[in-house]
Parts: structure tokens; sequence; C-alpha cells
């Protein structure tokens, strides 16, 4: 159904929900109970990354936003806890301002990277590589092990 209405993609609830319960599932597994959490959202995943930060916040240690939709995660964005990146690409001019503006909106260590010559999707040469570049940073800095 979602191939042809493209519905679900859009429901954050319902995505954020997913997460949590897969963060439950993680917590409650011994092989990673002690260990952080990051979150990594694209596009409309990234609001849902966000809303399940803000519900969980003593699991989740950070979040990465690939050309996301940030503002996707309503008011929950001023619930977040978990330090947050934002990666958006310089030509995605709309997405720009809604990071911007989402940005403003977080309460926490975040921080709004442009990847230069990239598009939405980062199809340009190079650009993907600088996002996972970016990611892995900001994963490292944050999700140490739980002792």
């Amino acid at each position: 159904m979602d191939l042809r209405t493209r519905q679900l993609r859009f429901d954050i609830d319902l995505l954020a929900e997913r997460l949590v319960g897969a963060t439950n599932w993680l917590r409650d597994y011994p092989g990673t109970q002690n260990m952080r959490i990051g979150y990594f959202g694209a596009s409309t995943g990234a609001g849902a990354a966000l809303v399940a930060a803000a519900e969980r916040p003593d699991e989740v240690g950070a979040v990465v936003s690939r050309g996301g939709r940030p503002d996707l995660a309503g008011e929950a964005l001023a619930r977040v806890e978990a330090p947050t990146l934002l990666i958006v690409g310089g030509n995605d001019v709309p997405v720009i301002g809604m990071n911007e503006e989402a940005l403003g909106r977080m309460h926490v260590e975040k921080r709004l990277e442009i990847v230069p010559g990239a598009t939405h999707l980062f199809e340009e040469v190079g650009t993907l590589e600088e996002v996972s570049r970016l990611a892995a940073a900001w994963f490292r800095c944050y999700l140490t092990p739980r002792g």
C-alpha cells in the first residue's frame, strides 16, 4: 500500500513508535544492553528519530539527521536531550531553512552541517562520504560505553 500512497513515510508517530520498540529490544538484549544508542534518520525518518529520542532520553545518546525533516518532530524538538547533528545539502535550500528553524527550537548540544554542492539525496560524488564522516565523528564523540 505505501508504495502507492506513500502515507506511512509521513506517519511520524508510527515510525517513532517502531524506533522506540527497537530501542526497548536493544535494551533487553544482553549483547547490547550496556551500549549507548544512536539514531540516524534521513528525510522523514529524522523527524521520527527525534520524536523517539524525546521519548527515551535516558537511552538515546546521539542523533544524526541526513537531509532530514526535523520540523516533523513538532513539539518533541524541545524535549530532545540527545546531542543532535543536522546534515543538509548545500543545494537543498528549502530543507536548510527547515533545519535552521528546528535547530532554534532545540535546547541541547546541536550543530548544523551544510555539505557544499549536495542536493537532497546526496547523490553527488563525495557528498555521501562526507555525510558518513560527519556522522561517524558525531557518534564517536557521544556514544561512549555505559558503565
